[in-house]
């Protein structure tokens, strides 16, 4: 029986602990809608969102090279920007350990679910998505335009790909990721 490869999520050869900024994604396990309710254009976290919401801001106190810029949290899935800053230290001194992006995404996963599965009686068990999106910044343009995608996701839950009630998710979201892309790739040529 042949086995299906998946596709790497991550840009070969490219080294995740360097220091950028990273634009992640991480969804529930089938989008199941665990974080709360969007209500208004807002979102509502409950208890697990609540929990999910603390964990991711307290990775900078397990990863001393990692810091947090913009971030929301939805009903199925989580947007933050992640900063890996490593400073090179001199004669003598030992260096923080130096934490890739799948190492701190890896943490906040394994604290999150372990916090709400202490927290959840029965047989239901919450889980994360294998894997999780990411996309390295490469522009002060593109961080602008991630960190506006990032504060107007609940405004466009209707819209969200992440949304498993959305009708037409896929047009608007890729048109306007598709134009993100665009405006960044015009940069780098």
């Amino acid at each position: 029986m042949k086995m299906l490869r998946r596709k790497p999520n991550r840009l070969r050869n490219y080294d995740y602990s360097q220091s950028e900024y990273y634009f992640v994604t991480v969804c529930t396990m089938s989008r199941k809608e665990f974080f709360g309710d969007i209500k208004g254009a807002k979102m509502e976290p409950n208890r697990y969102g609540k929990i999910v919401e603390r964990c991711w801001y307290d990775l900078p106190r397990h990863y001393p090279n990692c810091s947090l810029d913009s971030f929301v949290i939805m009903p199925n899935h989580v947007h933050g920007v992640i900063v890996i800053g490593n400073t090179a230290v001199g004669d003598g001194f030992k260096p923080f350990p130096t934490h890739g992006l799948s190492e701190i995404v890896r943490g906040f996963k394994t604290f999150s679910s372990r916090k709400i599965n202490e927290r959840i009686f029965g047989n239901d068990r919450f889980q994360w998505q294998k894997s999780f999106y990411d996309h390295i910044v490469r522009s002060e343009k593109s961080l602008d335009l991630i960190r506006e995608y990032i504060q107007n996701n609940p405004l466009k839950w209707d819209l969200d790909r992440e949304n498993p009630l959305s009708k037409n998710f896929d047009l608007d979201h890729d048109r306007y990721w598709k134009e993100v892309y665009h405006q960044v790739e015009e940069n780098f040529v």
